[in-house]
């Protein structure tokens, strides 16, 4: 493992000879942008608590225009509030907490303090100076969206200049020279995108976004620079601010492997994907036919009805209560969690692109293969009390039983295989096991699906699963287990596990190299 002080001189002489002066002529540039943001947003503010005149004029004259222009489109201020949803605090609190995460998990210690210092500043700006400040939000003719709290500054301005800001300066290193004034140009569009959707929807004027986008920007310069002083002091180079905060960090902030190929092969993986698909979709639209219109009056038919029967004899409001939260576990909403947390963590730890592929597929084919068959079948439901009311679709497939087999049964085959030295590997096998089976009783028991449902949800994930593992391969990168059992060998306590997964990788060596220099170099 390389040293701090060996890391140190491996740093070219000209990089570590540059002139002190140098760094005092960019920090003193640097200071005068900061001040000079901060007294544009002290002037505004000075504005705003005075009443002055034209901008009152300006910010009444904005908001009641845009609302006559924006309020009777109900399809513009549907996309209007999912573009500001971007700015919320639970999405950028998500990404914030994934990339921290991410940043651990590379050893990169300096930038994960840096987004925390700096998010954790955007949280105490935005409350304190709306309480401070007190100025009530907009009053337009026709409300279209409303939103707690004080109105000065926009906190949604002002969080996605800081949050989105940050992750700017940080993952910079890792896009390419030619694509980096894309990638700055990209994020300045979301930012202002969800400043103006906030003056559009009536909740802000156009100062609060303003001021927002001014502080934001000092908040984000001050903390910039405070890590380039950070940076000097522990004896780094000085390095310009377009190439991100800590350019040598570039291949441990590239989510995933360079040059890595998705698909083996691309076409023949899509047209793959695309028949296998359509042969999963005609086996269940073939087995739920036959449910639907064969079983009337058999004992099958009788035994499908008789299951939910039966559960409906022995609900109590205590199990209720159960079998909601056993169904609310593979809704949506929770199925879409578990893959937005699990998808970042395992590119972070091992790299491969594909792994996140499996997973969105996985998912995007068994929503869009529910949907069809449910369309397609039309199987009514259980002939008893439905505590979740009329849904939209059929019976036949359930789709939380089949979402929750699809996500957990994907994460057990991904992880298995890469976990052979851990005991605790078992655990993703078992919540593949107990996950579906919690929530399809929890269904039957709620009278919304028969249990058949079940043998569908089997059907398309067993089927839907092994086309997505035979296209993709996305454990084609696992090490054969000898391998894996000789490194086991070689650490017996188990330690380092980072560094041991992300070595299972046909990229190991080069990765745990990186993840020895980045621990080199976050080790000051």
């Amino acid at each position: 493992m390389v040293t701090d002080e060996q890391d140190r001189t491996a740093v070219p002489e000209p990089a570590r000879g540059r002139p002190l002066a140098h760094f005092a002529e960019r920090s003193v540039l640097g200071l005068l942008v900061v001040i000079t943001l901060g007294l544009g947003f002290g002037l505004l503010l000075l504005l705003v608590r005075g009443s002055w005149g034209p901008l009152a004029r300006l910010d009444k004259g904005a908001a009641d225009g845009l609302n006559r222009l924006v309020a009777p489109q109900p399809a513009v201020v549907d996309a209007l509030d999912f573009v500001a949803r971007a700015g919320g605090r639970p999405i950028m609190m998500w990404l914030v907490t994934i990339a921290v995460v991410a940043l651990l998990i590379r050893k990169r210690f300096r930038l994960a303090i840096y987004l925390v210092v700096t998010g954790v500043g955007a949280l105490l700006l935005d409350p304190s100076l709306k309480a401070l400040i007190d100025r009530v939000r907009p009053v337009v003719d026709v409300p279209i969206a409303t939103a707690p709290g004080n109105s000065f500054p926009s906190g949604h301005a002002l969080g996605s200049m800081i949050v989105y800001g940050s992750l700017l300066l940080v993952f910079l290193p890792a896009v390419s020279a030619r694509h980096r004034k894309w990638f700055i140009a990209l994020v300045a569009l979301i930012v202002t995108a969800i400043g103006i959707t906030r003056i559009s929807l009536g909740v802000h004027y156009v100062s609060d976004v303003l001021a927002g986008w001014l502080l934001g920007a000092a908040w984000l310069g001050v903390t910039a620079y405070a890590f380039r002083v950070w940076r000097r002091e522990i004896g780094r180079p000085e390095v310009p601010l377009e190439d991100g905060l800590e350019p040598e960090a570039g291949d441990d902030v590239r989510p995933g492997t360079r040059g890595e190929h998705l698909l083996p092969h691309p076409w023949a993986g899509a047209m793959e994907i695309l028949v296998g698909w359509v042969f999963v979709f005609g086996l269940l639209f073939l087995l739920g036919w036959t449910l639907t219109n064969k079983t009337e009056g058999t004992w099958l038919g009788r035994f499908d009805d008789g299951v939910p029967t039966w559960l409906q004899s022995m609900r109590t409001p205590a199990w209720d209560d159960v079998s909601y939260a056993l169904s609310k576990a593979g809704d949506t909403h929770a199925i879409l969690l578990v893959s937005l947390v699990f998808c970042p963590l395992v590119l972070a730890i091992w790299r491969h692109w594909r792994m996140v592929l499996y997973i969105v597929l996985a998912m995007v084919g068994e929503l869009t293969l529910f949907l069809c068959t449910s369309a397609a079948v039309d199987r009514p439901r259980p002939p008893v009390e439905q505590l979740d009311g009329n849904l939209p679709t059929s019976s036949f497939p359930s789709g939380h039983i089949a979402a929750t087999m699809c996500l957990y049964a994907a994460i057990a085959v991904l992880l298995f295989p890469r976990l052979r030295q851990y005991w605790w590997r078992w655990i993703f096998v078992g919540l593949a096991v107990v996950m579906p089976l919690g929530v399809a009783l929890s269904r039957m028991y709620r009278g919304m699906h028969h249990p058949t449902d079940m043998m569908g949800a089997a059907l398309l994930t067993a089927g839907w699963l092994t086309v997505l593992y035979f296209s993709i391969r996305p454990n084609a990168d696992v090490r054969p287990h000898s391998a894996v059992r000789a490194s086991a060998n070689n650490d017996p306590a188990g330690r380092d596990f980072a560094s041991r997964a992300t070595a299972a990788t046909p990229g190991g060596p080069a990765n745990l190299d990186a993840g020895s220099r980045a621990e080199a170099r976050d080790g000051d």
